[in-house]
């Protein structure tokens, strides 16, 4: 094996060792919000709200991602991926720590849910730098022929981490009592995250930086403000990231935390019918996401992309029908297909995006355009989604919610070039601009 292709290996690897364990944080909020945290820290309020307000705080985390992508894509774009993606994993793994040893309201009363919200925040300062960090290692190095199978190792990093935190959840829940697990068991999961920590620091230490960002540094066309051009340079590149992803959030966040909301204060049903049913579809994201992003190196991000739209926004309408059913198997089915399409959206949608920018402004530019859409996608869909049904008693509100929310994506697909063939190299001072390219067969229109 060559040197640059073992280096290419081990940088994935650190990329996908990495974002595993920040989406195991993040997702230990997240399944503990709809689990936990409404009787632990909003004891006062009814269920309902309880969870509106756990969920809130849940929220906060894709507020601050914008604010770490802005951060850390400037000291990205200016200093180095390498060094950020270091800082970054300590950001995350240390409030996810201090999150475990957290008193809860029966301790200090609302001095806990401003505590809880206050480190929920530096979660997601840490998440909104790492994601394009690591996708743009992962993107950067290695064959140009391969960039959207590369791209799409940290993209695994979500199930991965989910499978992790959600499994060792639904573990501690079967072996503790209920009593156990609300006073000191959900614990254990963020205490471990400090110790976890110390694998991705070691990993990523050992990698080198990114060969475009040196030459880069070498031809002296570091951006000094990296953020101000790329909204001076790059608005339509901004506007298509932005679009493109909110409706992906929209549907995962439907999929796999409004899921947990609805069969277990809806319908009644144990929490492990959620937790299992997620669980499965996840562990088979770890294999089609990549698939997915060696799909677009064949056939471009956008075909792959746009099938996963199609696939999510029919699903949705039977999606809920059988989580009606409260059959297992059948609750199982609904969120394997749903977690099927999110995968063929999501293994394309890094190369796709990062691909947008100029190599000197990648880091900024992704950054920005998929965090800031998290807020209106993934921040606020679950509890949209819980308003909707409070208020129409039906799951099909929900479901158009979703359909409208994969439209703007769509959208945002059809105003992007196709970037499965661009250069990087070219990129290092201009924008992206791909040459145009004769339809793929069977292709006509926007999406050829």
């Amino acid at each position: 094996m060559s040197g640059s292709r073992q280096q290419t290996r081990r940088v994935i690897l650190a990329s996908l060792i990495g974002t595993s364990l920040e989406w195991y944080d993040f997702f230990l909020y997240t399944t503990a919000a709809t689990l936990v945290f409404p009787q632990l820290f909003f004891p006062s309020l009814d269920p309902f709200n309880a969870t509106l307000a756990s969920l809130t705080t849940n929220a906060v985390a894709f507020v601050a991602r914008p604010l770490g992508g802005i951060v850390f894509g400037h000291f990205g774009d200016r200093v180095g991926r390498k060094t950020v993606l270091v800082v970054t994993l300590l950001v995350m793994g240390v409030s996810t720590f201090l999150i475990g040893v957290l008193p809860g309201y029966a301790s200090v009363g609302v001095v806990a849910p401003i505590l809880l919200a206050l480190l929920r925040f530096v979660q997601g300062l840490g998440l909104g730098g790492e994601w394009g960090g690591a996708v743009i290692m992962s993107l950067e190095h290695g064959d140009g022929r391969r960039r959207g199978f590369n791209a799409s190792w940290p993209q695994v990093g979500v199930p991965a981490g989910y499978v992790l935190a959600t499994g060792l959840l639904t573990i501690l829940s079967f072996t503790l009592s209920d009593a156990a697990f609300l006073s000191w068991g959900w614990r254990i999961p963020f205490l471990l995250s400090g110790a976890l920590v110390f694998v991705g620091l070691w990993v990523r230490l050992k990698i080198t930086e990114s060969p475009l960002f040196t030459e880069v540094e070498q031809r002296g066309v570091k951006a000094k403000m990296p953020l101000v051009e790329v909204l001076r340079t790059h608005p339509r590149a901004l506007l298509s990231a932005f679009t493109a992803r909110i409706g992906v959030d929209v549907a995962f966040y439907t999929f796999t935390a409004y899921i947990i909301v609805y069969l277990t204060s809806v319908l009644d049903l144990p929490r492990s019918y959620a937790l299992n049913a997620v669980l499965i579809g996840s562990a088979l994201q770890l294999a089609l996401i990549p698939l997915a992003g060696s799909l677009s190196d064949r056939y471009g991000r956008r075909p792959v992309y746009l099938a996963g739209v199609i696939g999510a926004a029919v699903w949705v309408f039977a999606f809920f029908p059988l989580l009606d059913t409260r059959s297992f198997p059948l609750i199982a089915l609904a969120a394997i297909v749903a977690l099927v399409t999110h995968a063929a959206m999501y293994g394309p949608q890094a190369a796709f995006i990062a691909e947008l920018f100029s190599t000197r402004l990648r880091y900024s530019g992704a950054s920005m355009g998929y965090q800031v859409a998290g807020i209106v996608g993934g921040a606020v869909a679950p509890i949209i989604a819980l308003q909707l049904y409070q208020a129409y008693q039906s799951t099909v509100a929900v479901s158009i919610y979703v359909v409208a929310a994969l439209a703007v994506t769509a959208l945002g697909l059809a105003i992007a070039p196709e970037t499965r063939d661009l250069d990087l190299a070219e990129t290092i001072e201009a924008a992206p601009e791909p040459a145009p390219r004769a339809p793929l067969p069977g292709q006509v229109g926007p999406f050829a």
